[in-house]
């Protein structure tokens, strides 16, 4: 067949004939997509080329005062929660009673829920009881430089003998925060605290008779705080990012309240247990 092709063109070449153009191919039609479908993609495709929006009546600054380059301080005191008294920890299947002059409550707004090296903190909260009130201090980072003056803001809030108290701590934000000190060659002062991680005592006492035991469900369980206006801690990480790509600085407002009430609901909720008479029956 090959060979017969070929004698064919040469006697069209011999004769002066050019061998007819082939036909042009029609480009291939593609698939209608539905109108909801195209309205998707184009709602996304403009959200990836357009920077944020800044919303009218939205705060232009960020949270709280410069304390370094590219790091924020909030401090804030309230009259509630109360100061615990001074209590036996077996709740927390701790063997020692607790001065609470002692204890360093903290919970960290973060880049991601995932862990692992690529996981930052953009804040960290703490609160203790000081001069007869509870004290919030926020940190908060604008720039990714910010991040070892936070570091190092944090560690110097660390007493040899602190207690620290978390709502999920031990799992997630203590290795996270130990992560960032080793990354910054620094000494972690997290290292040898004791801790009370109070997911585990409301898990041992309140599994299966709530529907979960998220910090949301303990302090509406334990403490009938109801959040309003709330922005979840899932929503956190892109209201940073979307500052820092130039968007408006209200939703960090909103994620520095957000972090306040976890501060003060871990409050709560230890006074709860250090106040309850029955707390070793929880062990």
């Amino acid at each position: 067949m090959s060979a017969l092709a070929d004698k064919l063109r040469g006697l069209r070449r011999q004769a002066g004939v050019q061998p007819p153009a082939p036909a042009p191919v029609p480009p291939r039609a593609r698939p209608e997509l539905p109108d909801n479908i195209r309205q998707l993609l184009g709602i996304r495709q403009r959200a990836k080329s357009s920077p944020p929006r800044k919303v009218a009546g939205e705060p232009t600054a960020v949270p709280g005062e410069t304390i370094a380059p590219g790091l924020q301080l909030c401090e804030a005191r309230t009259a509630w929660p109360p100061m615990p008294p001074a209590f036996h920890a077996a709740f927390a299947r701790i063997d020692a009673v607790i001065d609470p002059a002692r204890l360093v409550l903290f919970d960290t707004e973060t880049t991601g829920l995932a862990g692992g090296t690529g996981t930052r903190a953009f804040m960290i909260g703490v609160g203790d009881w000081h001069e007869g009130a509870f004290r919030e201090r926020q940190l908060l980072i604008t720039t990714l430089a910010g991040e070892a003056a936070m570091l190092d803001h944090f560690a110097s809030w660390l007493r040899p003998d602190a207690v620290l108290v978390s709502y999920n701590g031990k799992s997630y934000d203590a290795p996270l925060l130990k992560t960032r000190f080793r990354l910054h060659q620094r000494a972690c002062p997290l290292e040898g605290l004791m801790h009370i991680d109070l997911l585990h005592p409301v898990r041992r006492r309140w599994c299966g008779a709530w529907e979960n035991c998220r910090l949301a469900t303990a302090e509406r369980q334990l403490l009938q705080v109801v959040r309003e206006d709330d922005l979840p801690g899932a929503e956190a990480p892109a209201a940073w990012l979307g500052f820092l790509r130039g968007g408006s600085a209200g939703s960090l407002h909103r994620v520095a309240r957000h972090n306040s009430q976890d501060l003060r609901s871990l409050g709560g909720i230890l006074h709860r247990f250090a106040a309850d008479d029955d707390a070793s029956a929880c062990v």
